[in-house]
């Protein structure tokens, strides 16, 4: 009886030190309060970012938010009340582009919010200014536009080739402009807390169709912080399933696009490394045949064995 107690005490100890050990390891942890791309408007693009140890998050992108926070506090993901976890935990936004469903969320739960700042190229930032934080629309609750302004939320332009901290976190970015459909415009996002990274695209259609080079000035850029082992995780869309005319892309990507893009990066960056990097497969569009559809394609055609993370709303992601 005493070593059966032993042996069970060994075992317990075993579990405490490696679950001490996976809380330790982790660098980033991720709260998808959004994960769909399209009409759902309960689930639209926006995930609560921040690095290990730390409750002072940015969005990356803001289509949901009050629903998903209310999702992910039922699924205990979060504590507190809806409202609060916005106003004190979220300390800002990333918008990768203006389209509504990056936006709605931010707009729509505007007068709940504190001052923070809204984060984006300059095209970006004028679309929100010019067409949607107006008081025609809305109120205006930036710090530039229509008068009056509440200057609730301050406009904070990112300009490529510069990184920027993010205002009451310990992170800083770097934006990338991205080609969404020409002539529009979108953004990727490189976060950096102490030494580790994540690249967060918003919408990109692949270059070859785009008749673009952003997503391989992309790859150059980040290729040597995967070669490093300091890139953890890669967000990018896959929005419509392999069967998507061309022709209505509309500056998005598929299945077979997605891994045409990878391949590209594959050819700069060290195996090894690469697969190490997580690949969270964001803005599935709706209807549901669709999203499964993208997902068993993904899957098939996943050869080189990436590591391919589907997020669901309100569950925790953590990255190593």
């Amino acid at each position: 009886m005493l070593k059966k107690s032993k042996l069970i005490l060994m075992l317990l100890m075993v579990v405490s030190i490696n679950s001490w050990a996976q809380k330790k390891d982790y660098t980033f942890k991720v709260i998808p309060l959004g994960v769909k791309g399209g009409d759902d408007e309960s689930n639209l693009s926006c995930y609560m970012l921040a690095p290990n140890g730390s409750n002072n998050f940015i969005c990356l992108d803001a289509g949901t938010i009050n629903a998903g926070i209310q999702k992910a506090i039922d699924k205990k993901t979060l504590k507190g009340i809806s409202e609060d976890i916005q106003r004190k935990q979220i300390k800002g936004y990333l918008i990768s582009h203006a389209h509504l469903d990056h936006v709605a969320g931010l707009i729509i739960n505007s007068p709940a919010d504190t001052a923070k700042n809204i984060y984006g190229i300059s095209s970006v930032l004028n679309i929100l200014r010019d067409k949607y934080f107006t008081w025609d629309a809305w109120a205006n609750f930036g710090n530039e536009g229509e008068k009056p302004q509440l200057k609730k939320y301050t406009y904070t332009t990112l300009e490529e080739e510069f990184s920027y901290p993010l205002a009451e976190t310990e992170m800083k970015v770097r934006a990338f402009e991205l080609s969404h459909g020409k002539p529009y415009k979108s953004t990727a996002f490189l976060i950096q807390a102490k030494d580790n990274y994540v690249l967060y695209l918003g919408d990109t259609g692949a270059d070859e169709i785009e008749k673009s080079d952003k997503l391989s000035e992309l790859w150059q850029e980040v290729a040597p912080l995967i070669n490093t082992g300091n890139l953890k995780a890669i967000f990018m869309e896959v929005s419509f399933p392999n069967e998507q005319p061309v022709n209505q892309l509309f500056g998005h990507l598929t299945p077979q696009l997605f891994f045409s893009e990878l391949a590209n990066l594959q050819k700069i960056s060290t195996p090894e490394a690469l697969e190490k990097v997580s690949f969270i497969v964001t803005h599935r569009k709706p209807p549901v045949k669709n999203m499964l559809k993208i997902k068993q394609q993904l899957l098939v055609l996943n050869a080189p064995g990436f590591k391919l993370i589907f997020p669901n709303q309100g569950e925790l992601l953590t990255i190593y």
